[in-house]
């Protein structure tokens, strides 16, 4: 039987704070295509091993701790009042991110939102495998050992090394991008190259490919995927998704997911850049909250 006509490529990093930002309007996204595409993530390593290290990683932190700021002031996601570090690779936590898909589609998501939370919300990143098996503590459903032995493997490896490589073959439609807004997505000029900026999604379907970079409202991720599907089922985003209906489902919300405060029954983080909100069997387990 074949898949769906729609494929939905995301670019992104588990500590990309515009990626991580994007998360509530890529969840929406997820929700109203639910079916209708298959979904495939490319992990593009925004810190690669062979970058040198910083001559002052505490001056470096800083410097980055402010960008981030900068971001979730965009984004009105959570940020941490001090990053402790600037993630050494991205490598580890992708190949862990990775490895988790080999357990379920659950089990992926809710790994990867702890590798963001680490960073963004503990404000330590979790980019060794030591601090990922910490991270990574009471995840619902995770096999640590399998997902270790996963992320250490020549498949994975290979597989990430792709993800890594077609990151940085980005389509000419946004090579020398420029656009209004914060985060207009242009590709970026890297030592060896160019990469997609992160997050950046394609669309591809039988009447060609469409590029999302940047960020993005959800209404223009939804027209690339009509552009190119123009059979998809009709749907609509949700008007007003139920938070607390949301919480149940992703045990973990920012603020854009609930605009009104906290859904019942909500344990509420607070963070530096606005509220983190955790289900109570989630923050039961967490070892992600705030550092004192």
């Amino acid at each position: 039987m074949p898949g769906p006509a729609l494929e939905v490529v995301e670019f992104t990093d588990p500590f990309c704070p515009w990626a991580w930002g994007s998360e509530p309007v890529l969840r929406a996204l997820r929700r109203v295509l639910a079916g209708a595409a298959a979904h495939r993530r490319v992990f593009g390593i925004l810190f690669d091993d062979d970058e040198d290290p910083a001559p002052d990683p505490a001056a470096e932190a800083a410097w980055y701790g402010e960008f981030v700021a900068r971001v979730s002031a965009h984004t009105g996601a959570p940020r941490p009042a001090r990053l402790r570090w600037v993630a050494a690779s991205s490598w580890p936590a992708s190949l862990a991110a990775a490895a988790a898909e080999q357990q379920g589609p659950q089990v992926a998501e809710r790994v990867l939102r702890r590798l963001r939370e680490s960073a963004f919300v503990r404000g330590e990143p979790a980019d060794t495998p030591e601090r990922i098996a910490g991270a990574l503590r009471g995840v619902p459903g995770l096999d640590a050992a399998a997902l270790a032995s996963a992320a250490a493997s020549v498949p994975v490896r290979e597989r990430v090394a792709r993800d890594r490589a077609e990151t940085r073959a980005p389509r000419p439609e946004v090579v020398g991008l420029r656009g209004s807004g914060p985060h207009p997505g242009g590709a970026k000029e890297i030592a060896d190259g160019r990469r997609y900026a992160l997050p950046t999604l394609l669309f591809r379907g039988p009447a060609g490919c469409r590029v999302v970079p940047g960020w993005r409202p959800s209404a223009e991720y939804l027209a690339a995927a009509r552009a190119v599907c123009p059979d998809l089922p009709a749907g609509r985003p949700e008007e007003r998704p139920d938070p607390a209906e949301l919480l149940r489902r992703y045990r973990s919300l920012t603020a854009p997911e609930s605009p009104d405060g906290p859904p019942d029954g909500a344990v509420t983080v607070a963070t530096a850049g606005g509220p983190l909100y955790l289900s109570p069997e989630e923050a039961a387990v967490c070892p992600l909250l705030p550092a004192p």
